[in-house]
């Protein structure tokens, strides 16, 4: 593939994750928190509270605004860089909420208030997923805490965190306690999927092999299982014996037969088995390339 091509087809997909991720979040916001009153944290809930403090605004309309004021903030202190990554999603979410908050029936999909949290924690923890995985940013209080990172130089997670618990805090002491506790229950489960969403597709298994045996270990991976193979040169710890570690990693899927093959060769074999998640490289975001070795046609 030409450079010019994986430039186009990298627009491309994080043009896609941009739009798409904003759409669905705006989606959850008209369609679970804002029918059910479920507190949140971001300029979303900072929109909320103040929505319900001037009801002659819409919420959408109060986000658009927090968000250009934020962006400003951040193109003083932050710079243009930044702002061009991030104005994107800024604008977007804001809009598609507008939308969305104008179709009819939309606020009526559940009367459930613990089901309107549960998808409206999952869906969340997607759509930033989608947007965070092409390294864009949704904009808003995220530009708050970069701001107090690049002035404190502490983790921007330790001033995310601390961003939600003051929104969530300003929120729960006017709202009744079960608003509260949704609340709670939608951040606790974004976190988890978000978590999830960013390594969905790209996790890998990596497999350690500790064998006397190891070239036919290492001839079998590469021949049968068709993975690369890293030779590492070890001493064991009580014999003190010079042997050669075979490392490999392998899609989840090639984790059963990686480890027959090894077994069968050497029942006495140590192998590790380690998730890890994200891979990088020939043979996983670049295309496999076969060279002729010695011995090979």
């Amino acid at each position: 593939m030409k450079p010019y091509d994986k430039a186009w087809k990298r627009f491309m997909v994080t043009t896609l994750c941009i739009i798409s991720g904003n759409a669905l979040l705006a989606f959850l916001v008209a369609a679970f928190i804002i029918p059910h009153n479920i507190i949140m944290g971001g300029t979303t809930g900072i929109g909320i509270v103040l929505s319900n403090l001037f009801p002659q605004l819409d919420v959408s309309l109060i986000i658009l605004i927090l968000n250009i004021l934020l962006l400003l903030l951040g193109l003083f202190v932050l710079g243009r860089k930044f702002v061009v990554t991030t104005i994107a999603s800024s604008v977007l979410f804001p809009v598609f909420l507008g939308v969305f908050e104008r179709i009819p029936g939309i606020s009526a999909l559940t009367e459930n208030r613990l089901t309107a949290a549960i998808f409206a924690g999952c869906l969340m923890g997607v759509s930033l997923g989608m947007v965070m995985r092409v390294g864009s940013s949704t904009g808003g209080m995220d530009i708050v805490t970069l701001i107090l990172n690049k002035i404190f130089h502490l983790p921007v997670a330790l001033f995310i965190y601390l961003m939600d618990a003051l929104v969530v805090g300003g929120q729960a002491v006017f709202a009744p306690t079960e608003d509260t506790l949704l609340g709670i229950i939608v951040l606790v489960l974004e976190s988890i999927i978000l978590d999830k969403a960013m390594i969905l597709g790209k996790s890998q298994i990596q497999l350690y092999v500790i064998s006397k045996k190891y070239e036919e270990i290492r001839s079998l991976l590469l021949n049968k299982l068709e993975a690369g193979v890293t030779l590492s040169l070890i001493e064991t710890g009580r014999l003190e014996e010079s042997l050669k570690g075979v490392l490999c990693v392998i899609p989840p899927r090639k984790l059963y037969d990686a480890t027959e093959m090894i077994h069968f060769v050497d029942p006495t074999a140590f192998v590790t088995v380690t998730q890890i998640k994200e891979v990088r490289g020939r043979g996983f975001t670049e295309r496999r390339e076969y060279i002729l070795t010695k011995g090979t046609k």
